[in-house]
């Protein structure tokens, strides 16, 4: 258990946290088990429960340098910590994705502080190393995330996105630093909650009429972990779908191309951070391509959540029932393998009404918002 105060510390201050190590077991490893308790007290404080933080073992692959993207962590230590701090000093990070294949234009930042000592600076001085680190990548527009539950109702107290979709706490702590640094809210995004098993009658009634809809042209394939190499080029384009075909209100993101090497690197990642993946596809049979998908994201240790990723149907193959059908399958495909009371995670724009009405009929419920922030003119 951690032994990290909760009290205000009198000083601080922030250091670049050292190259990823190998393994959690080694001692260079202090910063980003500080930095995966800061995530953890935060979730806890926001959600009830940590399911959205990354434990020390998961984080660390997360991090390392791809071909597609690079990241640099600072943390913020108490100012009475030793000459080598150790995790229970850290009371805050910084972090910076900078993607590499698309969007050079881009940073991804993420700054958290340890509930109770927020005040004191440290958040504004590990914003200010994440954006000097983007800057000097040539990075010329920001973007950040902010968790809140529950989203308000409309009134003075709501901070509207621009889609006319979505609200964010105005008093709340987060959105108040966010604005202060010149973070404009760009969009809404809706997270939701599926607790299983659900209604698994009301879900095979929903696979039934998704089936026939579908008809004899498009048939199902559901893999875990090991996908077939002949399906890579098709699943290629599907991720490069995710990339501009949902909603992505006025944020900056410009396509971002895959090929098959990257479908095959990305499912050796996730198995690397100790985490399945749970995909089912819809093959479009005349044509043996593949028209649709839905990944889940589960955790290697049978803990009691998994995370809904990205579902798509590409647009000449909509109308046909595609993306409920593809979820059905997958929910009922890992209910199989992992039978008992769990959570699913997922996110959505509040403007991305389709995929919101099918997971609404699935049984998820939301619980809150992630509101998408954006600084141009780094």
């Amino acid at each position: 258990m951690s032994t990290i105060p909760d009290v205000v510390p009198h000083s601080w201050r922030v250091l670049p946290a050292p190259p990823v190590p190998a393994s959690a077991d080694e001692p260079d490893a202090w910063a980003y088990a500080g930095m995966a308790e800061v995530s953890r007290r935060v979730e806890l404080a926001t959600w009830g429960w940590p399911d959205l933080h990354m434990p020390t073992p998961v984080l660390l692959p997360t991090l390392r340098t791809t071909p597609y993207r690079e990241s640099a962590v600072w943390v913020a230590v108490r100012g009475d910590a030793a000459t080598t701090p150790t995790a229970e000093d850290v009371v805050g990070y910084g972090l910076v994705h900078l993607p590499l294949a698309a969007n050079t234009h881009l940073a991804e930042v993420e700054v958290e502080v340890l509930p109770g000592h927020e005040g004191a600076g440290a958040g504004t001085a590990l914003l200010r190393a994440v954006e000097d680190h983007a800057r000097a990548a040539g990075r010329t527009t920001v973007t950040t995330y902010t968790s809140h539950s529950p989203e308000p109702e409309p009134g003075p107290g709501a901070l509207t996105a621009p889609t006319g979709t979505g609200r964010a706490p105005a008093d709340a702590r987060p959105v108040r630093f966010a604005r202060r640094h010149g973070y404009a809210l760009e969009q809404v995004e809706r997270y939701s909650v599926l607790h299983l098993p659900g209604d698994p009658g009301a879900r095979a009634d929903l696979l039934a009429d998704a089936r026939a809809a579908a008809g004899e042209e498009y048939r199902t394939h559901t893999w875990r972990d090991d996908v077939p190499a002949q399906w890579y080029d098709d699943l290629a384009v599907l991720f490069t779908g995710m990339s501009t075909d949902v909603p992505l209100g006025g944020l900056a993101i410009e396509e971002d191309r895959w090929d098959a090497d990257r479908v095959r690197a990305s499912i050796a990642r996730t198995r690397s951070r100790h985490q399945h993946v749970l995909l089912t596809a819809a093959e479009h049979v005349p044509t043996g391509r593949l028209a649709a998908f839905t990944w889940l994201q589960v955790p290697e240790p049978d803990v009691p959540f998994a995370f809904q990723q990205d579902t798509l149907v590409l647009r000449e193959h909509r109308g046909h029932r595609l993306g409920m059908l593809v979820k059905a399958v997958n929910l009922d495909a890992f209910t199989a393998w992992r039978p008992g009371e769990r959570r699913i995670h997922t996110w959505n724009a509040q403007e991305n009404d389709h995929m919101l009405a099918i997971n609404v009929a699935l049984g998820f419920r939301q619980e809150g918002v992630a509101a998408a922030w954006q600084r141009t003119g780094l």
